[in-house]
């Protein structure tokens, strides 16, 4: 860090409590400048980091004067900013590309004369091995050791490279499988809140300088550790890998909504309740783009975990952060997971003498917020949301009637579009064990307890196994066909549900834990029974599963699962015991109890008083300190100690200085090939690991006029899609489908159908993902809908409709249907064309995915031409340089009666100087002979001069290699 511009700010601070001192640190009081205090404590965060880090080159005296206007000059949202992140965060799945294109990027340097030893993480990075475990066992005690164990055999290779990159590249740590999900231990043990410089790997010990934690991450749901007062929110994978290597992250400074909250939550309401009002509400508001930041006397009503619930679902509220400042309950937090009362103190101190502690709205040093929206939290009801999007909220009550609507309504994201004469429909099963049962419309298969959003959160788990131990109590059994899981998001919640006496009454029902991960919120469901799989498909029943996850998008979480419902942990259970999504709770039995009486929700729903002294009496410190102390053993390490330090024991753990305190487990003694040296060997028959392309043909210099491989002419539409597009539609997710073009390169090299894996899990093999792009089952292709398509291609739509294996795409000019990627193939190489892809409101929505960008860039995609795009996807485009174009407001592809048939022309100016962000830039829709051309405006969404760089140079990785290469 710099700050060489401020250094006039720098101060010393001394505890609040024992006057010794702490440290120094950048103040904002020093500034002397009353526009401060007027900035929201988000907004605050990027100023200390830019006065701190400014050195005239990445960070100039300028950048500091457009946060400093952010009410005087009107900048909010005007003007771009630079925010050097104190850490990153990773989990496996986007991971492993990261080390890969971080291995490649040794190789490119090398190529181009440089120093390979270069490419080297700057600030921190922690790689949480969270998205590998599936639920391949289930309801069996020995559950979480199988699963363990297809994890390791199954993900071998990938797990080799990421030890090899724990041990290549400096700064870089990974914590193994079976730890827990990635936010869940960030927030518990990985975040530091106030990050003193001397506890980093090669922090100045003499002259340690103090200031906030804050990090990125390339899993959207990084916003979680919002609710800590920690500045974090999703980025691109590429864009992670750039602020890895110290490159800025160049943001428009955001708006700050200002959420004011009052009130507290009513008798049986639960935080899951509660975000998924505030999904509803804020999506509503629409804040895509912006900071929500959160204030009010309500905000003291709410626990740690309960604003942590809340701050992890940002990205399907739409905003970059749902932000709780430091406050008491903060502090409290940190002390009750085990942190040092020592660091606790230090946050403290820092916190209020810096003016990130939160102070009442009539402070005068109180933020200002222009924009804002309210809640009373008394106001808040029980509800789900589903059956297609997180933000379509039903309140408990209004399930029954919402779900039969829901069935005969148009096709749609709150419709099946079912006929009359098949409402009814159902069959009836026998499972493998010999168990009859029935299925119709609205059965649930699936009930997983999953997902940091709420197994982070002590009081909803304990409530879902008091809901447990009272259904075992009044004799209900589950349902044989249904497939339950508990994965909880740290191992410190198995602790107190044992030491609670409700582990054995959730396993009773068929929650048992079977692993540590993110499991079915991700789609790592597992195989459903094959009579089950069968009766759905004979049917075609529209068959349901309840999740207490934060996502729902259809075909995520199953391929056969067509209506899914986000939910409590103690909603699961009780919709699990019911067996279907339609009963009405207040009128209906869940079930008959052994006495032979009927048995009502309200009958096993826990008071809220007893939740509490149960949480109260079993989530202790010591169980955080315990869990974490189990994975990092305390052989030359000290969890009170060094508790805001745990990344340099993971680093001596994995350099064999340490071991797992049960002794040498599959990870510890997982051999790596190539063990020690820099640039890594790439084997060319790996399926899961290969060199990238990105690079290939790279020169050390780059022309200013766009040449052809920039210049997009006669390009062809290779989809036509709708709105809300998510990038689980795009980014290979996911099981590989037998009949895929990516199951038939897996076959051709050897693969059995048994090893096929999921594109997650071969996300560092770009052939593969390549392949699985547009290949989400559930994905509508417009272009289909053509009356000249339909016309002309009626008999391979019939067998292309619906189809289970991967939606299909037209060639045009031949005008036969094939697989996305066959027909990119064909465009490439034989038509030799360009290729784009037009889609409606909210492309890219979901999940931060860099391969919903990389993989449509393998295919030849050029520009997406979008109504509006979801900010990470849009960056991510932009990564790796691809063109992202915004219809002008009010316009879309139907209101310029567009039908994806056209050859698309898109007029960039001659030379790169010219290429301002958020320019107007025309294109060209040539129709066929018969047809009428269309000339139309679009906003470039290029957003800043940085990206315009990234654009000359091909991407993001392209910039920073030939900056290395010098």
């Amino acid at each position: 860090m710099s700050g060489g511009l401020y250094s006039s700010c720098r101060t010393s601070l001394s505890s609040s409590k024992s006057g010794a001192s702490l440290g120094s640190y950048y103040s904002l009081q020093s500034l002397n400048d009353d526009r401060v205090w007027a900035l929201p404590y988000s907004i605050r965060v990027l100023l200390e980091s830019a006065i701190r880090n400014a050195d005239g080159s990445l960070v100039t005296k300028d950048d500091v004067e457009k946060i400093l206007s952010y009410y005087s000059g009107n900048t909010a949202g005007n003007v771009e900013v630079p925010f050097i992140p104190a850490r990153v965060v990773l989990q496996d799945f986007t991971g492993v590309p990261a080390v890969v294109d971080l291995a490649a990027m040794r190789d490119a340097v090398a190529a181009l004369g440089g120093n390979p030893q270069k490419v080297n993480p700057l600030v921190p990075v922690d790689l949480v091995v969270d998205h590998s475990v599936q639920v391949d066992v289930y309801n069996d005690p020995k559950a979480v050791e199988k699963n363990k164990a297809i994890e390791m055999s199954r993900n071998k290779e990938r797990f080799q490279f990421i030890k090899w990159g724990s041990k290549a590249f400096q700064n870089f740590r990974v914590v193994p499988p079976g730890a827990g999900i990635v936010h869940q231990v960030n927030l518990e043990y990985l975040a530091r809140v106030v990050v003193n410089s001397a506890d980093e790997e090669g922090g100045d010990k003499s002259a340690p300088v103090l200031y906030p934690d804050s990090c990125v991450g390339t899993d959207s749901h990084t916003t979680m550790i919002d609710g800590l007062g920690v500045a974090g929110w999703g980025v691109g994978g590429i864009e992670a890998e750039a602020a890895m290597l110290g490159q800025p992250i160049a943001m428009v400074l955001p708006l700050v909504v200002g959420f004011h909250l009052s009130g507290e939550l009513g008798v049986g309401v639960t935080a899951t309740d509660l975000v998924l009002t505030v999904v509803e509400m804020l999506r509503k508001k629409k804040v895509v783009g912006k900071f929500v930041e959160f204030y009010g006397p309500g905000v003291a009503k709410l626990s740690l975990a309960d604003r942590a619930t809340v701050a992890n679902m940002g990205p399907e509220y739409g905003a970059t952060m749902g932000f709780f400042p430091i406050d008491d309950v903060t502090l409290d937090y940190l002390t009750q997971t085990g942190r040092s009362d020592k660091h606790v103190e230090l946050c403290r101190s820092y916190a209020k003498e810096n003016g990130f502690f939160l102070v009442p709205e009539t402070d005068a040093k109180a933020p200002r917020y222009d924009d804002t929206i309210s809640l009373d939290l008394s106001t808040v009801v029980p509800c789900l949301s589903g059956p297609k999007r997180p933000h379509d909220r039903v309140a408990l009550h209004q399930m029954p009637s919402d779900w039969k609507q829901c069935l005969s309504a148009p096709v749609g994201f709150k419709g099946f579009g079912l006929k009359p004469e098949h409402l009814d429909d159902q069959i009836e099963v026998t499972l493998g064990g010999g168990e009859k049962c029935t299925l119709k419309h609205g059965s649930i298969v699936i009930a997983a307890i999953t997902s940091c959003t709420n197994t982070s959160n002590p009081e909803v788990m304990v409530a879902s196994g008091l809901v447990a131990k009272a259904a075992v109590e009044k004799g209900l059994k589950m349902p044989a066909h249904i497939k339950t899981s508990l994965a909880p998001g740290s191992n410190v919640v198995t602790d107190y549900l044992i030491e609670a006496n409700l582990l054995k009454p959730l396993e009773a029902l068929g929650f048992g834990v079977v692993g540590y991960g993110c499991t079915t919120c991700i789609g790592n469901s597992g195989e459903l029974d094959p009579a089950v799989t069968e009766a759905i498909t004979s049917k075609d029943l529209v068959s349901c599963s309840v999740l207490s996850g934060n996502r729902n998008f259809e075909g995520r979480v199953h391929p056969l699962t067509r209506g899914n419902y986000l939910a409590s942990p103690p909603l699961v259970v009780a919709y699990a015991l019911a067996g279907r999504v339609d009963i009405d709770f207040e009128k209906e039995p869940i079930g008959t109890g052994k006495d032979g009486s009927p048995v009502f929700l309200r009958d096993i729903w826990p008071d809220n008083q007893l939740i509490k002294q149960t949480v109260a009496k079993v989530n202790t410190p010591a169980k955080y300190r315990d869990a974490y102390e189990r994975i990092f053993t305390k052989r030359g390490f000290s969890i009170e100690k060094n508790v805001m330090r745990p990344i340099r024991s993971m680093k001596r753990m994995l350099s064999g200085k340490m071991l797992p305190s049960k002794g040498k487990d599959a990870w510890s003694i997982l051999k790596v090939p190539g063990e020690g040296q820099q640039l890594f060997q790439w084997d060319p028959e790996s399926t899961y690991i290969k060199q990238p392309p990105y690079f290939d043909g790279m020169t050390a210099e780059v022309s200013p006029v766009l040449g052809d491989a920039k210049k997009i002419k006669d390009a062809r539409c290779l989809l036509l899609l709708g709105d809300s597009v998510t990038t689980d539609h795009i980014s290979p997710a996911g099981n590989i489908a037998l009949k895929s073009p990516a199951a038939k390169y897996l076959m051709d090299r050897g693969v059995e159908r048994k090893d096929f894996n999921s594109y997650g899990a071969r996300r560092g093999h770009d052939e593969v993902m390549a392949r699985g792009t547009f290949a989400n089952v559930r994905m509508v292709n417009e272009l289909l809908k053509n009356e000249k398509v339909v016309a002309k291609c009626a008999d391979q739509l019939k067998g292309a409709k619906g189809a289970p294996e991967a939606p299909k795409t037209l060639h045009v000019p031949s005008m036969t249907l094939d697989y996305v990627y066959n027909v990119a193939q064909r465009y490439a190489n034989e038509d030799k064309c360009d290729m784009i892809v037009i889609a409606g409101l909210e492309y890219g929505t979901g999940s931060s995915r860099d391969w919903a960008a990389k993989g449509p860039y393998l295919l030849g995609m050029k520009a997406a031409i979008a109504t509006t795009f979801e900010r990470i996807h849009r960056s991510n485009l932009i990564g790796m340089g691809v063109l992202p174009l915004q219809f002008k407001d009010g316009e879309s592809s139907g209101t310029h009666k567009l039908t994806g048939l056209e050859t698309y022309t898109v007029h960039l100016p001659d030379t790169f100087d010219e290429i301002k962000p958020g320019m107007t830039i025309k294109v060209t829709a040539k129709a066929a002979p018969d047809g009428v051309n269309t000339t139309f405006d679009t906003t470039l969404r290029i957003d800043t001069m940085p990206e315009v760089g990234y654009f000359k140079n091909g991407g993001i990785l392209q910039t920073v290699v030939r900056q290395l290469a010098k």
